[in-house]
């Protein structure tokens, strides 16, 4: 295995299988495997970038469309209008259990102040 291999790098390739929502040049959505909400989606850039302490000026574009990709996503799943909610882990003491960076899209109830995920 490649040191930028990763698991949601194969879902990237399809080569594992996963609820893809959303796939452009840039980014992947899918649905998460263990739901916190009726809604949770993950939207990760489709190149490797393992922690957002690791995130360079190229890769704004990339991380830009991570945000509208979610706004869209949130709007067709209905839950825009009510609120959702955006969540980045960093690292063993921020809840990082995958080493590509990745955006939980999470709503569809009441999140209250907080929310582990």
């Amino acid at each position: 295995m490649m040191a930028e291999e990763t698991l949601f790098s194969k879902i990237i390739r399809r080569e594992i299988p996963a609820d893809i929502l959303y796939q452009d040049e840039l980014v992947t959505a899918f649905r998460d495997i263990q739901p916190k909400a009726p809604t949770h989606i993950l939207i990760i850039p489709n190149h490797l970038i393992p922690t957002t302490n690791d995130v360079k000026s190229s890769d704004e574009l990339a991380l830009g469309r991570m945000i509208t990709v979610a706004a869209k996503l949130a709007s067709e799943a209905g839950i825009a209008k009510d609120g959702y909610r955006l969540i980045m882990n960093c690292n063993q003491h921020g809840g990082q259990e995958v080493y590509h960076i990745h955006m939980h899209l999470v709503g569809g109830k009441p999140l209250g102040p907080m929310l582990s995920v």
